[in-house]
């Protein structure tokens, strides 16, 4: 963390500033929605819960959702020692061995989470989604909510594919089976309109470390399911309902944003290997009809191409959007508008929208919380934590790999190219899920290409795996 310029600890002054909090914020007011059967669905091992959501339906059939979301400006104001803190490192890390949280695990986990059968305060975002999936007329104001159920992806994702037994949670609340079944319609419902408009179909496998009294034992396949896609589509949404909220108010906004990818080329090239011509222009449309078909005639090789394009689509950045700008949009999720807004436990653009959003509810349009001039800056230094934040898990898990494949040195693996420029050549293997430098042989291979490999070295300590071709 230090290496890559965080700060691991918090100061006392942010210390000492949560430990005189008396408690959760008080209602001041607001919205009172503690009535509806709100649930959060995360992971099995989440203590930080930034949102809660619930279904209504009226006379025509259609759905609104109602996405609440944790106001951590609440209990951190702007300047404070807290604040100075996630200003900082912008975003909470992740890593197997170690959660490194943006904010003090008493707010993040506690105070300011939307935690099971507590009374929280939550800017909630409010929108109807039509039969086709379409999103239409939608709100955005102060709630105070409370968690009916605390649900995970793996329970709840099998129950709704129907794989799996309803998790007991849900039968414990009345109504929350139908609800959340029509919540998952109109997801369902989102995702292909979005899909048809160009949004890409990716399935990429993540590992994760497991960890046994202090022990490595393994590193886990993260899975994704029907009840991971639920949140990832009412988060699109509500992410865009946010941005359009603060571009009506008169206001500037952070917005998330993958340019139209440079490497083109190399994509219309991997296509053609699998048969199917693409244009000689970026067109996400005939993109994503591509992956749909590579989806469905090679499913266990489809993560690989996933993968592959991922990374020749590029990175994703914070810009600064103006009230009537041309908006970058976000080419791998074919949507204009969208300004992360609804995880401000763990990330700082998030706390900065929801800033804004209160901003613009008191119609101070001239006097933002924060000037453009501010928001670049912010954007700026966001993009860079963000990478930073993305090598440093990265690197616990090569350890975490590196520790596991120490006593394979010499066994060969079947892998694909991951990343090949000047810096080198990267490939990964699947059993175990692991990446690492193509050290001989790797003139010649560009992302997406396939190769066999030879294990030659490992350093837990620096995190570092060697391959050689085979």
């Amino acid at each position: 963390m230090r290496d890559r310029g965080f700060e691991p600890d918090f100061s006392r002054a942010a210390e000492a500033q949560v430990a005189a909090l008396p408690g959760p914020a008080a209602p001041d007011g607001r919205r009172d929605l503690r009535d509806l059967i709100w649930c959060s669905i995360d992971n099995d091992d989440s203590r930080d819960l930034d949102q809660l959501s619930v279904a209504r339906t009226n006379s025509t059939g259609d759905v609104t959702i109602l996405v609440a979301v944790a106001d951590v400006d609440a209990l951190v104001r702007r300047d404070t020692p807290v604040d100075q803190h996630a200003a900082h490192n912008t975003t909470s890390v992740y890593t197997g061995a170690q959660i490194f949280p943006m904010l003090p695990e008493r707010l993040s986990t506690d105070l300011t989470s939307l935690n099971e059968d507590e009374d929280r305060n939550a800017i909630v975002v409010e929108y109807l989604v039509t039969a086709d999936g379409s999103v239409g007329t939608s709100d955005v104001y102060p709630a105070v909510v409370r968690n009916r159920a605390k649900l995970a992806y793996p329970g709840v994702g099998a129950w709704l594919e129907g794989s799996g037994p309803m998790p007991p949670k849900i039968g414990d609340v009345p109504g929350l089976a139908e609800n959340l079944k029509r919540q998952d319609r109109a997801a369902q419902a989102m995702k292909e309109r979005r899909h048809a408009m160009g949004a890409l179909t990716l399935t990429t496998l993540e590992a994760r470390p497991v960890f046994e009294d202090g022990e490595l034992r393994d590193l886990a396949e993260s899975q994704h399911n029907r009840a991971t896609e639920l949140i990832e589509d009412f988060m699109v949404a509500s992410n865009g309902v946010v941005a359009r909220f603060l571009e009506s108010g008169g206001f500037s906004s952070l917005r998330r944003v993958v340019r139209t990818p440079q490497k083109w080329e190399r994509i219309v090239d991997l296509a053609a290997q699998r048969g199917f011509h693409l244009p000689d222009e970026p067109n996400a449309v005939a993109l994503e009809e591509w992956l749909l078909r590579e989806r469905a005639s090679d499913p266990q090789r489809f993560p690989d191409v996933s993968l592959s394009v991922v990374k020749l689509l590029g990175r994703g950045e914070y810009v600064v959007e103006r009230p009537g700008g041309n908006s970058t949009g976000h080419f791998g999720l074919a949507v204009q508008d969208y300004a992360h807004s609804t995880a401000p436990n763990r990330r700082f653009p998030d706390l900065v929208a929801q800033r804004l959003v209160k901003a613009a509810l008191r119609q101070q349009r001239g006097q933002p919380p924060y000037g453009d001039s501010e928001l670049e800056a912010i954007a700026q230094r966001c993009t860079e934590r963000e990478d930073a934040a993305n090598k440093v898990e990265r690197l616990v898990r090569k350890a975490a790999a590196a520790l596991l494949l120490q006593s394979r040195i010499g066994e060969r693996f079947d892998a694909i190219v991951t990343g090949a420029s000047e810096k080198g050549t990267w490939v990964r293997i699947r059993r175990p899920l692991v990446e690492g430098r193509l050290e001989r042989g790797y003139e010649g291979l560009d992302v997406g290409d396939r190769v066999r490999v030879k294990l030659v070295h490992t350093d837990p300590a620096r995190g570092f795996i060697d391959f050689a071709r085979s």
